[in-house]
């Protein structure tokens, strides 16, 4: 591997103008194609395996042209402080409004409140429920003017009025902390790297690598149905990543010219060690992204793709471009504790006193000294942030979890006020009753069995298709949509259901919103371990091959666990619990999004494997060279500690810049994974790791000699450069006689 990319390397620097063209190009054929491409609506949403995506796959089957999965709007309606709707002028505003809002080319339908028994028992709030032919994203914004402006026109009546639904969805905004966030990591590589050319080197290759995923992902979001959600992660994960790998080049490349070797030698033996490092930490990344499939949904799966495709790109860019721009750079990017004319330092001149160690040789040197104080801290201090999971609620976001602000918020607590707290999470039974001999006794016997259950309001009369063999049937509970209450309901009916097709042989399926997060949720829990053991199994054997070690990839995966569970625990205090609410911009909070504990396991595991993979790997070269086990931790240290903390907190700067977005979703998932880099790469990296090592001493490197002798061997150490070198030398020297 370090032989194949030493030569990479070389030849991209050498070839630099050709390796730029190549970049430019994609880059520019990803951009046009993005341009030209149709607009995306949102992403459909599917969980295959589950009777709620059974029930509306039948609904789909059985009342064709109902537009099943089209945007829905309840425009509510309240009276003023001691009048009722029913009041002649209220009435005929309300008339009005539902006259209007029929007009619109993409309505289906629109309910009277006065003919549908849409109004509260005390007469003040009623609804109209409006129904459109496509999807949220998918609604042309004239419709949603066209909302908007009917409600604005009942609330010139004296009425309120608020509209809750996904008919006002809007597409998420990131914000400007996300600029802010790049900001920080430019400074910080200019920090390490010393200048502004080197600095800018890991930003330029990231924007481009970032440039050409997220391009590439617009361009087929409406073939593949990819949402925009997808485009933001990927942006995300790619940014982080691209930065990380580019500086880790270009820091063993100033590293490589310390050491008097000339630039193009230094480039390709950079890009042979740090390179094999972005590899094997690339493949990590990768292995948990499209791990995901493994859960069955295809929504995550696209995402987890198309994030593993962008990460993939940031891996290529490292290991081509990098060397190219290095070789336009020239003497501009100096080597390591050269004089910095932006800060002055550097080595010691000649004849002055040596050079103090640097931090992380002292901090390496104090741990080797008391790994057990250190690794105990450590391990306690983790176990502390993580004591929040035990408290961990799973759920996913409705309108009651918006901004008080809102309208889809004030729609909802209306809707709760007038009619109850589970009128905003009804059921939608469905009733196969194709193999009944009675469709309607089935029909009325499945209400009737609905009613006499505890937690039950409403259930309506079954409404039957043309064909007269399924009907559906709207039930309304007593609690929230969020509730235990609510869920153990949702069991309730479908056991149920299960008698009642063994006596009329209907089938009865729950579904609805509702019912569909239940599901998820559910699938979600469930897919938790398997895909945690195929993710850390296939890391677990990548990482043996790397280090040539069972003990050293078996103690990076418990670190991982503690970093993603204290991380877990942060999200918990923070999203569920409301600490520093106000600080990270969380108005409401509320359950954990279902999705959340899987995706940061399967994200997180792959950036802590850099960090381990890079650190680690020059303690192994340091190892194989002769040096003692702590010696080793001391000298990995010295060489890498400096460069994984500045990727640790550009990565963290880069997924706190997403906080600020709108989407609760990403602003979540972006605040777990930079408290879950900080933890893994400050707490479970720098100081678990080198005290674990201190301790194991050279049991730490042991393998079992028939499974050494089984293993491919990598190379990551950078062995068989010394040959290539050597090899390039000569060829050289023959060029120079001729």
């Amino acid at each position: 591997m370090a032989t194949f990319l030493y030569k990479l390397g070389r030849l991209a620097f050498r070839r630099r103008h050709f390796v730029a063209l190549i970049w430019v190009a994609l880059l520019t054929l990803a951009g046009v194609g993005a341009a030209s491409a149709p607009t995306a609506g949102s992403a459909s949403f599917s969980i295959p395996g589950t009777e709620a995506q059974k029930a509306f796959d039948l609904l789909e089957e059985r009342f064709p042209g109902s537009s099943a999965d089209g945007a829905t709007a309840r425009v509510v309606f309240q009276a003023p402080d001691g009048q009722k709707l029913s009041s002649a002028a209220h009435k005929a505003a309300v008339e009005d409004t539902v006259k209007e809002l029929g007009n619109g080319s993409e309505v289906v339908s629109v309910t009277d409140p006065f003919k549908t028994d849409s109004v509260s028992k005390d007469g003040t709030v009623g609804y109209a429920q409006v129904r459109y032919e496509v999807s949220g994203m998918e609604l042309q914004e004239s419709s949603k003017e066209a909302l908007e402006h009917a409600a604005d026109d009942a609330r010139a009546s004296g009425l309120t009025v608020e509209i809750g639904g996904d008919a006002l969805q809007a597409t998420p905004e990131t914000g400007s902390t996300e600029i802010i966030g790049i900001a920080v990591a430019a400074v910080v590589l200019v920090i390490t790297l010393g200048s502004l050319v080197a600095a800018g080197l890991p930003l330029l290759t990231a924007l481009i690598g970032v440039g050409i995923g997220v391009s590439t992902i617009t361009a087929l979001a409406n073939a593949l149905d990819l949402g925009s959600t997808t485009s933001t992660l990927a942006m995300m994960i790619g940014l982080a990543v691209g930065i990380d790998y580019a500086l880790f080049i270009v820091s063993r490349y100033r590293a490589e010219l310390a050491e008097g070797r000339d630039r193009e030698e230094a480039v390709g033996r950079a890009t042979g060690t740090a390179g094999s490092a972005v590899v094997f930490a690339g493949l990590t990344v990768v292995i948990a992204l499209v791990g995901l499939s493994v859960v069955n949904i295809p929504m995550l799966t696209k995402m987890g793709i198309a994030a593993a495709g962008t990460v993939v790109i940031a891996v290529l860019i490292a290991l081509t471009m990098i060397p190219a721009l290095l070789g336009y750079a020239g003497r501009k990017v100096q080597p390591a504790g050269a004089k910095s004319k932006l800060f002055g330092r550097g080595k010691a001149a000649s004849g002055d006193k040596p050079a103090k160690p640097n931090m992380g040789t002292r901090w390496a040197s104090f741990v080797v000294r008391r790994p057990v104080a250190v690794l105990l801290l450590g391990v306690v201090g983790l176990g502390a942030a993580a004591v929040p999971v035990g408290s961990l609620e799973l759920g996913l976001p409705d309108d009651g979890s918006q901004p008080t602000s809102t309208t889809q918020r004030r729609a909802y607590d209306l809707l709760s006020e007038g009619f109850g707290p589970g009128f905003n999470g009804p059921f939608l039974v469905v009733g196969d009753a194709k193999d009944s001999a009675d469709p309607k006794a089935a029909a009325t016997e499945v209400a009737d069995g609905i009613k006499d259950l505890d937690g039950v309001v409403t259930v309506t009369p079954a409404t039957f298709n043309k064909a007269g063999d399924t009907f559906t049937i709207t039930v309304i509970p007593d609690s929230k949509p969020s509730s235990t209450q609510t869920e153990d309901l949702v069991h309730t009916i479908r056991d149920t259901g299960a008698d009642i097709k063994a006596d009329t042989g209907t089938e009865v399926l729950v579904s609805g919103t509702t019912a569909m997060n239940i599901d998820f949720s559910q699938k979600m829990n469930d897919a938790l371990i398997p895909y945690l053991a195929l993710v850390v199994g296939l890391a677990f054997l990548l990482l043996i091959a790397v280090f040539r070690s069972i003990l050293v990839p078996l103690k990076a995966a418990l670190g991982f666990l503690l970093s993603v569970l204290a991380a877990l625990g942060a999200v918990v205090a923070v999203f569920q619990w409301g600490w520093l609410s106000g600080l990270m911009g969380v108005e409401e909070t509320g359950p954990i999004m279902s999705m959340m504990p899987i995706f940061m396991v399967g994200v997180v595991f792959g950036l802590a494997m850099d960090y381990e993979v890079f650190l680690v790997t020059r303690m192994r070269e340091a190892y194989v060279h002769g040096e003692s086990p702590g010696q080793a931790v001391v000298t990995g240290f010295k060489h890498g500690a400096r460069v994984v903390t500045a990727a640790a907190v550009i990565m963290m700067a880069v997924f706190a810049g997403f906080i600020g977005s709108s989407e609760s979703m990403v602003k979540m998932i972006g605040f777990g994974l930079a408290v879950a880099v900080f933890f893994d790469a400050f707490v479970v990296r720098m100081a678990i790791v080198p005290a674990v090592l201190a301790l194991l001493g050279t049991k730490a490197w042991w393998l079992p000699k028939w499974l050494d002798r089984a293993l491919p061997n990598v190379d990551v150490e950078g062995e068989g450069l010394k040959a290539a070198a050597e090899a390039h030398a000569d060829a050289d020297k023959e060029l120079v006689r001729a």
